[in-house]
């Protein structure tokens, strides 16, 4: 029984998982910030190659 409770105690201070959902949360941003950003440039890009082709 105190192993059980030496454990939980342990378990209950170790900062590794809190330390990997901030990692996974700063993935998931960059993620999102990257689609946007891709989404915006390709928005931008169609546009401009509409107005190419239209002038032609």
């Amino acid at each position: 029984m105190q192993r059980f409770l030496t454990q939980a105690q342990h378990f209950l201070r170790d900062d590794d998982g809190a330390t990997m959902v901030e990692y996974a949360l700063m993935l998931a941003l960059i993620a999102v910030v990257c689609i946007v950003a891709v989404t915006a440039i390709g928005t931008g890009a169609n546009g401009m190659f509409q107005t190419i082709a239209n002038d032609l």
